[in-house]
């Protein structure tokens, strides 16, 4: 019961966990900065299935980026 009602209410946070450990254990074969690596992934997959929980949307707005960088920038003038 306790899962179902964790995967209910946090599935992005598992999810991005559940990522971040699968693509840590990919890159963790041994050493010491390797370790801090997985941890590295293991919190970047927690923070984006946290913002996917939360409804917070992306963490890079990719589209105003581009119109920005569009807006100062007329390759035919």
């Amino acid at each position: 019961m306790f899962w179902k009602e964790m995967w209910e209410s946090h599935r992005g946070r598992v999810v991005g966990v559940a990522g971040g450990i699968l693509f840590g254990f990919i890159y963790l074969i041994a050493g010491f900065w390797n370790m801090l690596f997985f941890a590295l992934l293991v919190f970047i997959g927690y923070t984006f299935g946290k913002r996917k929980d939360l409804s917070q949307g992306a963490l890079v707005h990719w589209r105003e980026i581009g119109q920005w960088l569009s807006s100062g920038w007329r390759p035919f003038k």
